[in-house]
């Protein structure tokens, strides 16, 4: 039998979850290859195995995000939670923050919008309109057509204790297993930081 005929047949008599792991382990099996080639170095079968099984692990991963929205004056204009599957990062998960909060920006019909995050490097990815070529590079490219809709948008990046708000939101979506999208207001559980982070709010 050869290669591709054993491929196939691999294929046809495997459920989609076999498929998935028969395809991570050939990649990493290749990579591990390429590494001895050109590095010298080397991993053992079983290495390779946790290789395959931690990586199938994290694009199973859901990540949910929270957004809050904020006039000048800090109050609430509107709060957004929701869940993504298959987001391998953190770096992802901070990406996909950004562009739903421009996507709601362009859906409110805001003309000017301040976007604030605790991840340095994807503010960083934001401001810059070189192209990206990281594992966030769809996402990237995805947030720079966005800001064709503003007349000013500006990338800002705030400590982490600083946006305390939106993770509330994230957290409580995990717990309530439901995201949320609310004019005006928070959830409530979250209405007490809310008023803490606007009290804070410079003016």
């Amino acid at each position: 039998m050869g290669f591709l005929q054993w491929l196939t047949w691999v294929f046809v008599h495997s459920l989609a979850s076999q498929r998935r792991i028969f395809c991570v382990a050939i990649w990493a099996i290749w990579r591990d290859r390429n590494n001895r080639l050109h590095n010298k170095g080397s991993k053992s079968g079983k290495e390779i195995g946790r290789f395959v099984n931690s990586y199938i692990s994290e694009l199973d991963v859901v990540a949910a995000i929270g957004v809050v929205a904020r006039d000048k004056k800090g109050l609430v204009l509107l709060s957004c939670s929701e869940f993504h599957q298959r987001v391998s990062s953190a770096f992802g998960a901070e990406t996909i923050v950004c562009r739903k909060a421009l996507q709601i920006g362009v859906h409110m019909q805001w003309e000017r919008v301040i976007i604030e995050g605790d991840s340095l490097s994807i503010i960083k990815k934001c401001k810059t309109k070189n192209p990206d070529k990281s594992l966030v590079s769809a996402y990237i490219h995805d947030i720079h057509q966005l800001l064709l809709y503003f007349k000013e948008c500006k990338f800002e990046h705030i400590p982490r204790s600083t946006n305390s708000l939106a993770h509330i939101l994230a957290i409580e979506a995990i717990k309530s297993n439901r995201g949320d999208y609310l004019i005006g207001r928070v959830p409530r559980v979250a209405e007490f930081q809310a008023e803490n982070e606007r009290v804070r709010e410079p003016d």
